[in-house]
């Protein structure tokens, strides 16, 4: 579905993506991991097409999306933080972006919406907002317009345990009907019941890309944090 090829990007003398090469299918859910300064929000906003490569390309379902920009109506992206304009309430935001997006006709996914309790708040502006409630905005904003890919950014940051497992579990469903979610977190003890796949970066280098199964086989740890750190302490 999303194949990234030999992605390199510098930013003046920082070489940010050294020779990428990933491959992300349906019905997986990816954890993008990596210490800061890694490369993995410079690999997102790579697919997302807000940074062009330097060298490489990257592919979704078998187009070079540096010719076909539409591919991102099929993406659901969720940022680390969501910036909207302050003056503008959350139903505003809502409708400004199924504006933006050309909704008409498009069968929304309102769940999380409706989960989070968002329309008893659609008169509240978004700059008396918490963080926790922001991020709801920003997560229900992800999954509204029914993508097939979801990308999502540090998603449970700022939330509450309850509102964090609805996350979750809607995730779950999500990856259940066959769509590809991929997950950047630096907490990872919340990726243990969600991930299939997981993906390493370290100083702009993919370090390994296995399956969650792979790798806790090859470490001999069950969660997930602690096969990273076990391969991670390994000697050359």
């Amino acid at each position: 579905m999303i194949i990234a090829s030999n992605v390199s990007k510098r930013f003046g003398k920082l070489k940010v993506l050294d020779d990428v090469s990933v491959t992300c299918n349906k019905g997986e859910c990816i954890a993008l991991i990596g210490p800061n300064g890694s490369g993995k929000t410079t690999l997102i906003k790579s697919i997302l097409g807000m940074v062009v490569p330097d060298s490489g390309f990257i592919t979704f379902n078998g187009k070079n999306i540096l010719h076909d920009w539409e591919y991102r109506k099929h993406i659901g992206y969720m940022p680390q933080i969501g910036r909207y304009p302050d003056n503008m309430s959350i139903g505003q935001v809502i409708e400004m972006m199924k504006d933006i997006r050309h909704a008409k006709g498009v069968k929304m996914d309102e769940d999380l919406v409706q989960s989070f309790g968002l329309p008893a708040l659609f008169s509240k502006r978004m700059r008396t907002l918490s963080g926790g409630t922001r991020q709801k905005v920003s997560a229900s904003l992800a999954f509204l317009f029914n993508p097939d890919v979801l990308i999502l950014d540090e998603p449970t940051a700022g939330l509450d345990p309850v509102a964090s497992e609805i996350l979750k579990e809607k995730i779950t469903k999500e990856k259940q009907k066959g769509k590809l979610v991929l997950i950047t977190s630096h907490i990872l003890s919340e990726l243990d019941d969600l991930v299939t796949q997981v993906v390493y970066m370290q100083d702009g280098k993919l370090k390994f890309h296995k399956s969650l199964q792979d790798l806790q086989k090859d470490t001999g740890e069950e969660k997930l944090n602690k096969a990273i750190a076990s391969i991670m302490l390994r000697k050359p």
